[in-house]
């Protein structure tokens, strides 16, 4: 019974990563004959490419920025649509609902309202004298970094909310009513009660958050394709345009083993990322407890 999900693992899981760690030791890009270079492309990432160090902040910049806003944002709204709120089940779908979008879709139709000439939010904000020119909004890296968090919250906060939903509603409903009976205010009961018991909900969510948007690719190719001038590359698209020949970076060479070294590069620093917040989770728990 299992076996199916065994070759499925070996299939897309572990020959891919084989296959990256192979050629990132060799000059390869998919006709040519491949060059073994060693270490030389590794060497490459860490003295020679800049733009790859830019890419990877950009993409820690946009996750602990959204972090800070979606985080807060879902659980608030969680805690809002598990009360007895007329219309709650319809709210839980709407929010949910760009989840389910394509994200490609998504980008391509944020990209025609933020325009800067024919643009519907340039339009609105023209109208309410709110703005005296239109705004380039992907014109620098501060307007299109806003755009890239707006359009990444809209499309996944509504899965965290749905996380902490499934959380606040496991929480025995006799501990509101105690402590309504002791006094504790609806603040005091968030904090002394909706707060620690869907910790290991929230642990789990910003872990989710944070990879996920480490992962980051169709949204900025959509969006801005890593423009202004590459000031809004991510990690991942720019190692996409080094695997495959893309946009304006079609041009350029296709580089199998630098875009493989990139990958296990960025591989471990994603384990490093995981394995400091897992600790760090789990020194939080053992004070709590």
């Amino acid at each position: 019974m299992i076996l199916p999900m065994t070759i499925g693992f070996l299939l897309f899981s572990v020959y891919p990563i084989i296959w990256v760690i192979q050629w990132s030791l060799f000059n390869y890009n998919g006709f040519s004959e491949p060059i073994f270079l060693g270490l030389e492309n590794f060497i490459r990432v860490f003295t020679r490419d800049p733009s790859y160090w830019s890419a990877l902040g950009n993409t820690f910049l946009i996750a602990g920025l959204k972090m800070l806003i979606e985080i807060p944002m879902a659980l608030i709204l969680a805690v809002v649509l598990n009360g007895k709120l007329r219309g709650s089940a319809m709210f839980r779908v709407v929010y949910f609902l760009p989840s389910v979008f394509s994200i490609a879709v998504v980008g391509l139709i944020f990209s025609i309202l933020f325009s800067a000439y024919n643009g519907i939010v340039n339009a609105v904000l023209w109208e309410t004298n709110l703005i005296g020119k239109n705004i380039s909004w992907f014109g620098d890296k501060g307007h299109a970094m806003f755009v890239i968090i707006l359009v990444s919250l809209w499309t996944t906060f509504g899965l965290n909310m749905i996380y902490f939903l499934m959380g606040l509603q496991n929480i025995p409903k006799a501990l509101y009513e105690c402590a309504s009976i002791d006094g504790a205010s609806p603040l005091r009961q968030f904090f002394s009660i909706t707060l620690p018991l869907v910790a290991p909900i929230l642990q789990l969510v910003l872990m989710l958050s944070v990879l996920g948007t480490m992962k980051m690719t169709d949204l900025i190719l959509v969006l801005t394709n890593g423009g202004p001038g590459g000031t809004t590359e991510v990690v991942m698209t720019y190692i996409f345009k080094y695997f495959f020949a893309y946009g304006d970076n079609a041009a350029r060479d296709v580089q199998f083993g630098y875009a493989s070294a990139m990958s296990v590069v960025t591989a471990v620093i994603l384990g490093i990322v995981t394995l400091i917040y897992l600790r760090i989770s789990r020194r939080m728990q053992s004070i709590d407890e």
